[in-house]
């Protein structure tokens, strides 16, 4: 609080953070200065409180066939507002209007893996996720778009042709594999020796 007048014995602390332990001195001041300050009180921990910090870096993608994982910055102790802290995850499929909703029970979590065999490769979800604690369910995240895992390409390079260049050496090659949801991203090629 701002300085009191000498005849004010008690004061109200305002703009604490929920579910902190704090302790207080207490200075007495005149128009010489300022004295010495009183012993620290005994540590007082303010009320748990329904937690307002949203998780950040919302993001995610990866994983196996029929997966979307789930990615997020987990929200620091002095932000949790009260015990029996965890995350709410919720997710659906882009254009949907019904969320799915999961519950993760760890303060450490930052991750989370949605499991359903509908699941298609490289398809777009909106995520968003949230915050519980013992006073309630707390804050939630901005949408983010994430997309589930992708499945092993189901189509063969075509055109593969051989050029013997050497009595050691032989050139392979053939027409790439064209991008699409159900190839997915092709990030290499293995050539094997029949």
């Amino acid at each position: 609080p701002e300085v009191i007048n000498g005849r004010t014995h008690k004061a109200t602390v305002v703009d604490l953070s929920p579910w902190v332990e704090y302790e207080f001195r207490v200075v007495a001041s005149n128009s010489v200065g300022i004295g010495e300050p009183s012993r620290p009180s005994a540590l007082l921990k303010t009320k748990a409180a329904v937690p307002v910090v949203a998780p950040t870096n919302v993001s995610g993608g990866g994983g196996s066939r029929s997966e979307l994982v789930i990615t997020w910055e987990p929200v620091p102790e002095e932000l949790q507002n009260g015990e029996g802290f965890g995350y709410i995850v919720m997710v659906r499929p882009l254009g949907s209007s019904t969320w799915t909703k999961a519950v993760v029970a760890s303060v450490e979590a930052s991750k989370y893996v949605y499991r359903n065999e509908s699941i298609t490769p490289l398809s777009p979800f909106e995520v968003k996720v949230g915050v519980y604690n013992n006073e309630g369910e707390g804050t939630l995240s901005s949408i983010s778009i994430v997309y589930s895992g992708e499945d092993e390409p189901q189509i063969a390079p075509a055109g593969a042709a051989a050029l013997s260049v050497s009595a050691a050496e032989v050139e392979v090659s053939w027409q790439p594999i064209a991008w699409n949801r159900h190839t997915g991203r092709v990030l290499g090629y293995e050539v094997r020796q029949l």
